[in-house]
């Protein structure tokens, strides 16, 4: 039997958080189009007869413009040196850019085991560019890697990566129990859901100006009753996450409530407001009070 850990690195939009939730067939981190979806590692646990992986999802890598995009960049980094393999996952329907460039230089220079990943690549007509872009991305590298085509929106070569993954961990028994698929606690997949419900309902600075803490969690056999608070950085966006009579803020909760309530099998209620945290993205101690804090 094998076990051991992947770390996911790559570019924001690249797929990494599509490719976990589809490996895993279930939606266990949040997925959206837009840059920084992803804040925090996140464990997804994947267990078979053959043995056990756990895949380490993390934030995508870019340029670092204040305290927040410093700790997204760290959790990226951090991920590097415990993982048993690596996977670089790129987007295929492009060639290699600045971004993956500096990822390979400045994150991959290690002696870890490491895949490249095209995902993307059914988004692409004509063969001939597949390979001009696949050429792209070895070249980055001065040795040579293994690439796989992927499509982790559909699932293409899903089980061939899973395949290639286990053939470069060590044997050992299970690191976690057969049954458990996330570490995650209600409560940060709870403040998860309710940022993407953000992301997928707004525009412009908001999404990235925004945390949302969980200030309470009530299980009850029938009903979990959660009151949560939405930080924001200025007047005006408070004013578009409430919206017009509290539109804006009553469809993110019944979103969030819906998904909450497909993964606890139950009812939610499912209480949220909305703060003024001037700049908190620049202040070490807001970020701490969020969660966003190196382990």
């Amino acid at each position: 039997m094998k076990s051991g850990f992947a770390a996911i690195i790559g570019r924001p939009n690249v797929g990494k958080s599509t490719l976990l939730n589809k490996v895993l067939k279930q939606k266990i981190v949040i997925a959206t189009d837009k840059a920084q979806t992803t804040r925090k590692r996140i464990k997804g646990i994947y267990t078979t007869a053959e043995g056990q992986i756990v895949f380490i999802d993390t934030p995508g890598v870019h340029k670092p413009l204040n305290k927040l995009g410093e700790f997204l960049l760290d959790e990226a980094k951090v991920a590097v040196p415990d993982a048993d393999v690596i996977l670089f996952i790129v987007d295929g329907s492009e060639p290699a850019g600045k971004g993956d460039r500096w990822i390979a230089q400045n994150i991959l220079g290690t002696e870890i085991p490491i895949i490249i990943v095209m995902n993307k690549v059914d988004k692409l007509k004509k063969p001939e560019k597949v390979e001009e872009n696949l050429l792209s991305y070895k070249t980055l590298f001065d040795k040579n890697l293994p690439v796989l085509k992927i499509s982790a929106k559909t699932g293409r070569n899903i089980d061939t990566l899973i395949n290639n993954i286990f053939k470069k961990l060590p044997e050992g028994e299970l690191l976690y129990p057969e049954d458990v698929v996330t570490e995650e606690t209600m409560r940060s997949v709870t403040e998860e859901i309710v940022r993407e419900k953000i992301l997928m309902n707004t525009s412009d600075e908001i999404p990235h100006s925004v945390a949302v803490k969980v200030e309470q969690y009530q299980e009850d056999e029938e009903i979990d009753r959660i009151r949560a608070t939405i930080f924001c950085e200025t007047k005006s966006q408070k004013g578009i996450l409430i919206g017009k009579n509290g539109a804006m803020l009553k469809k993110i909760g019944m979103e969030a409530r819906q998904d909450l309530e497909k993964i606890v099998e139950k009812k939610v209620f499912l209480g949220l407001e909305v703060k003024v945290e001037k700049d908190w993205r620049k202040k070490e101690s807001s970020l701490k009070n969020f969660g966003y804090e190196q382990d």
